[in-house]
């Protein structure tokens, strides 16, 4: 598929945009706190990705390659729009029952407790806890020095458990 794609077959193209949406969609969503921004983002990278999908060197390589495109369009987002800092969570539209509220209220509190990270310390926590990219390829995706991505999860950590703690969580 990728290499049709690659060769410039749109419906191969469309294909991998299915087979990618939700995940992309998923990730920009834990990066950003946003559903809507991180929708034209995932767009965003598709486009980049479709225009520059000839540059692709391996075809195994095609999700990091495409998250890649994700992170920067999110970092490129950042720099037009900061602080972005005060992106909040989105409400549940409607209530669950049982096991599924109380799995809701600790995804919307853990995604409140992420909204109060800096950005490029969020960024590095969703890639290392929901991406489970090791500190190395944190590095690489996102052009931060190794240190510095060790010390946003160190202290990312430390602050996203002493916010659960705090609102009881």
């Amino acid at each position: 598929m990728i290499a049709l794609a690659k060769s410039g077959d749109v419906p191969a193209f469309e294909e991998l945009v299915k087979r990618r949406q939700s995940w992309l969609r998923n990730v920009l969503r834990r990066m950003c706190g946003d559903t809507s921004l991180a929708d034209d983002l995932a767009q965003q990278a598709f486009l980049k990705a479709w225009r520059s999908i000839g540059s692709l060197k391996t075809n195994r390589a095609f999700g990091a390659w495409l998250r890649r495109m994700a992170v920067n369009a999110w970092v490129d987002h950042l720099r037009r729009h900061e602080p972005l800092d005060a992106v909040s969570a989105e409400e549940p539209n409607e209530e669950p029952n049982d096991l599924d509220s109380r799995l809701a209220a600790e995804s919307l509190d853990l995604q409140r407790a992420l909204s109060t990270l800096s950005a490029p310390v969020r960024l590095c926590i969703v890639l290392a806890y929901s991406e489970g990219l090791s500190h190395t390829e944190i590095a690489e995706a996102t052009e931060i020095p190794i240190g510095t991505v060790k010390s946003h999860i160190s202290r990312g950590l430390e602050r996203l458990q002493k916010t659960l703690r705090t609102e009881g969580s």
